[in-house]
């Protein structure tokens, strides 16, 4: 059957330069054609209705066009959302979300269960099919207990905090995600994962989307945020760094605050396996697109040397 032509609301100007744009995306497809690439979701790009229907038909894109999209989603807002209707408290301790048994059963109710299947559908409703998983399906996520240390500011004492199951990956098994990803499937990925000793751990999105992305070589890792990528000290936006560059820029305190652990994270994603990893503003249309799409890319990429 054929579909009916619709009279064009553009002019010929307007269809021109949707055909050039197209042709200048020509070589960017045939670059990472077979290529699988991660993408952190989480942030504006996931609260936001609109800017997750564009997330959902973009990387339903990616997969049409012949590229392997794996997906690994964060959903702190919802698991607060969760916790205060079950009133159960939450405890903070620098910052950090300390998780005890009943939390964790919410955290992997929320993460694993609606928010997961939530994101499976926004990208399976616009063409390709996604299928939502955690990081305990298959053994894919080995994690243990987080160890975190801070220092007293007056005595200087190093003391060890405690978070209960808030995990980090030491083991990434990709076998999950081939096996989706060859069958013409989205791996959609819940940053849960399970410890030797038994218990489920609640892992940072971030972190678990940078372990799976250098455990499958990913060609490229998509982190989205809330900022258009690193900024120099006079908040210029840097276009590009090596994984040492972004090293020295930690320590020289031009990268600081949150972007931080992001930027580790991008370190070491490229240091497991990942060819290359952008910082991108999720709060922007079409982001990822323009990242993997255009010459000038649309974030800061973090390469290994």
């Amino acid at each position: 059957m054929t579909e009916p032509r619709v009279p064009s609301s553009h002019s010929h100007h307007d269809a021109a330069q949707e055909a050039a744009i197209l042709a200048g995306a020509l070589p960017y497809l045939r670059r990472y054609a077979g290529d699988t690439i991660v993408v952190k979701y989480g942030g504006h790009a996931m609260g936001n209705a609109d800017l997750a229907k564009t997330f959902g038909r973009d990387i339903a894109l990616l997969k049409l066009v012949g590229i392997n999209p794996v997906v690994v989603h964060g959903g702190g807002p919802q698991i607060n959302q969760m916790l205060k209707r079950l009133e159960i408290p939450s405890t903070f301790v620098d910052g950090l979300r300390v998780t005890d048994a009943n939390m964790v059963d919410v955290i992997e109710m929320v993460l694993a269960g609606s928010v997961n299947k939530e994101v499976a559908e926004l990208i399976s409703r616009e063409g390709a099919l996604a299928v939502g998983i955690s990081g305990k399906d298959g053994k894919m996520i080995t994690a243990r207990k987080l160890q975190r240390t801070v220092r007293d500011t007056e005595s200087q004492i190093e003391r060890v905090l405690d978070l209960g199951f808030v995990g980090e990956p030491v083991k990434v098994d990709p076998r999950v995600i081939y096996a989706l990803s060859g069958s013409g499937l989205i791996p959609v990925i819940a940053p849960v994962g399970f410890g030797e000793d038994g218990a489920t751990y609640n892992i940072n999105a971030d972190t678990a989307a940078g372990a799976v992305a250098g455990a499958v070589h990913a060609t490229r890792l998509l982190m989205l945020t809330d900022v258009p990528g690193v900024l120099d000290a006079d908040g210029k936006l840097i276009p590009e760094l090596t994984a040492a560059q972004a090293m020295q820029a930690i320590e020289d305190g031009v990268i600081t605050g949150g972007m931080i652990p992001k930027v580790e994270t991008c370190i070491q994603a490229v240091q497991a396996g990942a060819r290359a990893a952008v910082i991108i503003d999720g709060r922007m249309p079409h982001a990822c697109l323009l990242e993997l799409f255009t010459a000038s890319g649309s974030g800061t990429m973090i390469r290994a040397e």
